[in-house]
């Protein structure tokens, strides 16, 4: 109950990040729809964004929210704030140190991260300049990740999940100034990246306020950071963390890579349908994992296996419960979906059937990636680094083995597919590890919940499928385009949580009352 209760408060927080960035999406692709200035602002921002992935979202915060759980837990609060105070200032020389050094080699770095830019004019010399404008972004944005997880342990959820609402906020704002100005091409690429870079210092500083009414204060010391022990923890959980972690990371840098080898566009294509697929993994695989991390760590730290299990598997149940449906729904209405939401200005149908096929693609392997977003940080909470190393490295060989066989046939529909068996790798080397070298997870109970799942899921996919051919014909215009997708979801999504409660899947009535808090929440708001 009270997992689910977090995870809801989170997940609205991150419900409506996500609403406000498909605004923002929807913004970007009127502007600049699926050419040279959308490809190469794609490629500008997964340079730092990558790195952020890594250092701040992605190891770091693994890393320091056990740690810092475990100082607060066995020692005291003042020393778990002069913890991060210390972790703070040596992120910021080292973090600070890479981005300066990105700036200065950042004609080299487009190079190996977009190949083939340098065979169209302008492209990469655009690409260039609007890394060099974003490169600020990380340590921003790394210290806002550090904000995060020390509100998480605190018990409060919602704030920092809020801050992304608000970086979505600033860039819109940005985005609708353009529009107004009837912006276009370079200047309009120019803006949205200084647009990016304000929401990014706005996503961290709303923290601060929350934080100091908690007790924290923030003293720049490096005072015998050598003898820190929380610090050299942190270091020895992140360093094999960030090979952990970085499968998704490296197999997207990969496919950047080999999609700037392409068509025009595939870059974008590319970018657009993993930007909806990030909606119900934002919304459930990361807002679930959010609210696990500090309560196993907890766990952890207390020695409670029992307990550690059952929220572990709990939060599993949950995530695949919603991600799986997700997953099928987005194969069978990709086209309505992105038709409704993308296409107008810029971006055209054929921008549209190609964005479809690249989020099939990439909707293959959703429930996998947003399965090891819950996983592969229990790990850490264990204090094992290695076994998710371990896994990263296998996916990302899978992955590229794949992508390079494949790429030049399948073009980016190839890289997406990857990219799905990439995520399937990783989850199945983390799930045998767990059951060989720790507590391990209720495989009977767990299949039987998935089976269920199947069942309710394929229900589902007849009715969206059936209810989108009788409606197509009639999708003209935007109350058309409106039809056709949302009532098919609504219908499919009323099947599958009725074929769920004739199951009597248990799960559901933490679902139902996820849902009904959502909705207290939205008329609240």
């Amino acid at each position: 109950m009270k997992l689910g209760k977090a995870a809801t408060s989170v997940s609205f927080c991150i419900f409506l990040s996500r609403i406000f960035g498909l605004i923002r999406d929807q913004l970007f692709a009127a502007l600049l729809g699926a050419g040279l200035f959308a490809d190469a602002f794609v490629v500008a921002f997964r340079i730092p964004n990558l790195l952020r992935d890594l250092f701040a979202e992605g190891a770091l915060s693994s890393a320091f929210v056990p740690t810092f759980t475990e100082y607060e837990v066995k020692k005291s609060k003042q020393e778990a704030w002069a913890l991060a105070n210390l972790v703070i200032g040596v992120l910021l020389v080292v973090v600070g140190t890479i981005t300066l050094l990105g700036m200065i080699f950042t004609p080299a770095v487009v190079s190996i991260i977009a190949p083939g830019f340098e065979a169209i004019p302008g492209k990469q010399g655009l690409t260039v300049l609007l890394t060099r404008i974003m490169f600020p972004f990380l340590p921003i944005i790394a210290v806002s990740a550090l904000f995060m997880g020390m509100l998480n342990v605190q018990g409060s959820f919602a704030l920092p999940a809020f801050a992304s609402v608000l970086f979505n906020i600033v860039s819109i704002g940005f985005g609708l100034a353009l529009w107004g100005f009837g912006a276009e091409g370079n200047i309009a690429v120019v803006g949205w990246s200084i647009g990016t870079l304000c929401g990014g210092f706005a996503q961290g500083a709303i923290q601060i306020p929350r934080l100091v009414r908690l007790g924290w204060r923030f003293r720049l010391s490096f005072a015998r950071w050598k003898e820190s022990a929380g610090l050299r923890q942190i270091g020895c959980l992140m360093l094999p963390a960030l090979i952990g972690l970085s499968a998704t990371q490296i197999n997207i840098l990969v496919n950047t890579i080999l999609a700037s080898l392409l068509e025009q566009g595939s870059p974008s294509w590319l970018n657009y349908a993993f930007r909806l697929m990030q909606l119900p993994i934002g919304l459930f695989g990361v807002g679930i994992s959010i609210v696990t991390l500090p309560i196993v760590s907890r766990d952890a730290a207390l020695n409670s296996t029992d307990s550690f299990q059952k929220n572990l598997t709990s939060s599993l149940h949950l995530v695949l419960l919603l991600t799986i449906p997700c997953a099928v729904g987005l194969w069978v209405l990709g086209v309505p979906i992105i038709r409704l939401i993308f296409e107008r200005g810029a971006f055209t149908p054929h921008d549209t059937y190609a964005t479809a096929s690249a989020l099939a693609c990439y909707s293959i392997g959703l429930p996998a990636y947003a399965a090891v977003k819950i996983l592969a940080p229990a790990y850490y909470a264990l204090k094992n680094a290695r076994i998710p190393m371990i896994a990263s490295i296998l996916a990302v060989l899978a992955n590229l083995a794949f992508n390079l066989a494949v790429y030049r046939i399948w073009r980016h529909q190839g890289l997406a597919v990857g990219t799905s068996i990439a995520a399937f790798t990783n989850l199945a080397v983390l799930g045998i590890g767990f059951q060989v070298r720790h507590v391990g997870l209720p495989l009977l109970k767990m299949a039987t919940h998935v089976g269920k799942i199947l069942l309710a899921t394929a229900l589902m996919a007849l009715t969206a499928y059936h209810s989108h051919q009788w409606l197509q014909d009639a999708a003209t215009g935007l109350w058309g385009r409106l039809i056709d997708t949302l009532l098919p979801i609504s219908f499919s999504a009323f099947i599958y949580f009725l074929t769920l409660s004739m199951l009597k899947v248990p799960e559901l009535d933490s679902v139902i009352k996820m849902v009904r808090r959502f909705g207290e929440r939205m008329v609240s708001k």
